[in-house]
């Protein structure tokens, strides 16, 4: 039975781990307010070192459709434009010359479905790595010298634990589709 405590410990890290790359994943599709979070894929070319915009400016939000890029050397601002509008992330960055910010315009209804369709894929893609982890999981108790009852219980509690993840990923997944589609 101590191996089939670590399969389980095992399964649950795995779907713990699912669920936050699912977190993740959320996290950089907009929901109609800016965040700063919305920068994290553009990278600037540093002297020389391609470094993430985060890590030679402070990126903050002045209000819920403005993003504000205060860059600690303020040389690099042309870079950072030029950055922004590289990442095709449909932003018009405005140099005021101590910073650059960038206006997010509202999200059209096309626009909204569509990141509702992101949201539902990336949830999907969460829930298939947790049934795979199931698999993976009642594969290795079958190699256990378990009784038939206790196969029988050993792959009800993994079944539970799925189910448990699952619903974990339905109701985060009713979240942001509520959080995308409201205006």
């Amino acid at each position: 039975m101590e191996d089939f405590k670590i399969i389980i410990d095992t399964i649950e890290e795995l779907m713990k781990n699912s669920v936050a790359h699912l977190d993740k994943s959320f996290l950089n599709i907009r929901a109609g307010k800016a965040t700063p979070m919305m920068l994290n894929s553009v990278s600037i070319d540093y002297f020389g070192t391609n470094t993430p915009l985060n890590q030679v400016a402070n990126i903050n939000t002045p209000n819920s459709q403005t993003i504000s890029v205060q860059p600690w050397d303020k040389s690099i601002i042309p870079e950072i434009e030029k950055a922004i509008i590289t990442s095709n992330l449909g932003f018009n960055p405005m140099n005021n010359g101590e910073s650059v910010i960038i206006n997010v315009p509202p999200l059209t209804e096309d626009r909204r479905k569509d990141l509702v369709k992101q949201a539902k894929a990336e949830a999907e893609n969460s829930k298939i790595s947790i049934r795979t982890s199931r698999k993976e999981a009642n594969s290795e108790i079958k190699n256990l010298s378990l009784s038939k009852d206790e196969m029988k219980n050993a792959e009800l509690d993994i079944q539970n634990l799925t189910n448990n993840y699952i619903s974990l990923i339905d109701e985060k997944l009713q979240v942001k589709e509520k959080e995308i589609m409201t205006v």
